[in-house]
Order: structure tokens, then sequence, then C-alpha cells
């Protein structure tokens, strides 16, 4: 069943499309607010943006546009929760890597994790709409509500700044 009409079906008051609709997209908002905040933040994010998507879920006048409209609302919650962060303290947000497991395997995702989440929050809020959610250039600038050369330019320069991170840390392209 499509997405359209899922959002369709909830607009008409289908309890049980709304449940579909939440198990089809929890995991893909939840990992994208947990590559923004760390994991406890990232529970309490993606509860008030389903919240936010079951209250606007009536007002949605394109339902084909869901997935866009769906991460504006998790940018939002999630810039909200930025915002919030950074007014009480100077701290830097990010995800710690996982500790001590030998795997090499293990150990590059690790510092691949640590250096996305080390970019500044717009350079790391890109790759992971485009390369971890895999949504177009279009979608992504709908979303950041920015033009998509905007979003180029940032893919451009969070994936230098990735590069520049590891290359320090001893991996090699």
């Amino acid at each position: 069943m499509t997405d359209e009409l899922l959002v369709v079906r909830c607009q008409l008051g289908e309890r049980e499309a709304v449940t579909e609709l939440v198990r089809a997209w929890h995991a893909p908002v939840w990992r994208y607010v947990r590559r923004m905040l760390d994991a406890q933040r990232a529970d309490d994010v993606t509860q008030e943006i389903w919240l936010a998507v079951i209250r606007g879920l009536p007002r949605l006048a394109e339902p084909g546009r869901f997935t866009p409209w769906l991460f504006t609302i998790a940018r939002r919650a999630v810039a909200d929760r930025l915002r919030e962060e950074y007014g009480r303290d100077e701290t830097v947000l990010g995800e710690e890597p996982p500790a001590g497991d030998a795997i090499s395997g293990l150990v590059d995702r690790a510092e691949l994790i640590a250096g996305l989440s080390g970019l500044p929050a717009l350079e790391r809020e890109v790759l992971v709409l485009f390369y971890l959610e895999d949504l177009s250039i279009e979608d992504c600038a709908e979303i950041c509500a920015v033009p998509p050369g905007t979003i180029k330019s940032r893919l451009h320069r969070a994936r230098r700044l990735l590069r520049d991170h590891l290359e320090e840390k001893g991996f090699q392209r």
C-alpha cells in the first residue's frame, strides 16, 4: 500500500491506517533524529514528531508529498531541540562512538559516526537526509526550505569535512 493511500485513509479517520503509517515510518524518522541528537533525546523528539504528524495529517493538502512533509516536521523538531540545548549551554551535541570493540568494521563505522556527529548541524543534516534516508536533492531542498543548489553545495562541503576528519584519523581514500 502506498504512503499516499495510507495518508488519505488516515485523513478519513481510519485508526488502522494511522498505525500502519507510523509502523512504516517510525524507524526512518527515529534514525534521522538519532543521527542529529543522542539516543535519549531522539526518543523524546520522535514522539513529539509523531504527535505533530497525527495532528497535522488532516490538513496535509497533498498526500503524495507525505515524505518531505514528514521530514520537514522532523527537521523543525530537531532544530527546536538543538536551539533549546544551545541556549542552555555551549556543549557540542553528538553521538558517542561505540567503545571497546576490536572488529575493524565496527571501528570504521564508529569513526564514521564520530565524524558525522562532529560535522556542523546543516552539513550533518544534509548527509543524513541524502545518503542515509535516501531522499532526492529536491526532497532535501524542500525539507530544508532552501534551493536545490544550496543542498548540492552543503553536500559538497559535508563530504569534504567528513573526508578530512577521516583522513586525520588515518583512514585512506
